[in-house]
């Protein structure tokens, strides 16, 4: 039996979200290089978001399957905004990685998630959750003693979040009407079809 296409359309748009995430980190760490111990704490992101890209790779495979080309979430965010300080780059993925964690750990309380996904959701969310929290540290660290600046972030966290609301809001509308159609019916545009599978 093939495997279910909107499972492995959901995987592979949480796949594109890690790669995305990394690639917004290796331009936080060109611009940090002067800060040795953002460096560190950058470095070990990125290798936990290409892990995380990988399990979802590694995920898909086991059941079958290939990564989807989608739009996804990050891909979206990136066609309504271009951070271009330091400070825009922490916001933003502050706004992002809080959106993953909430999300991984909606999925994790799903009645139907099967043990291996749930397993690999458990990882990734612990990851998530140390993401936010020094990613916050750094940006409050950053801006506490400048109130202009303190304002600037609230307001630049404001429009962030609403622009990711918009976004969540169109891949949740279509995960709705992708789970609403019967498997049988799915499977006929399946994403292991050979023009749809990379080689």
């Amino acid at each position: 039996m093939p495997a279910d296409p909107r499972m492995l359309e959901m995987l592979s748009y949480y796949r594109d979200a890690e790669l995305h995430g990394a690639s917004l980190l290796l331009r936080l760490i060109k611009m940090t290089r002067d800060l040795p111990d953002v460096q560190v704490k950058l470095t070990l992101h990125v290798a936990q978001e290409t892990r995380h890209a990988w399990l979802w790779t590694e995920r898909i495979r086991e059941l079958d399957g290939w990564p989807v080309d989608v739009s996804g979430y990050q891909a979206r965010i990136g066609t309504r905004t271009v951070p271009r300080t330091l400070v825009d780059l922490l916001a933003l993925s502050i706004v992002v990685e809080t959106r993953s964690l909430a999300r991984y750990t909606e999925h994790a309380a799903r009645p139907d998630v099967d043990p291996r996904t749930a397993e690999v959701l458990r990882e990734v969310t612990d990851d998530e959750k140390w993401h936010v929290a020094w990613m916050r540290e750094e940006l409050d660290r950053r801006t506490r003693d400048d109130p202009a600046a303190c304002e600037r972030v609230r307001v630049l966290m404001e429009r962030y979040r609403a622009i990711d609301e918009q976004v969540y809001a169109e891949l949740s509308a279509h995960e709705r009407q992708a789970f609403a159609t019967p498997r049988a019916a799915s499977v006929a545009s399946s994403v292991t079809t050979p023009e749809r599978r990379p080689a």
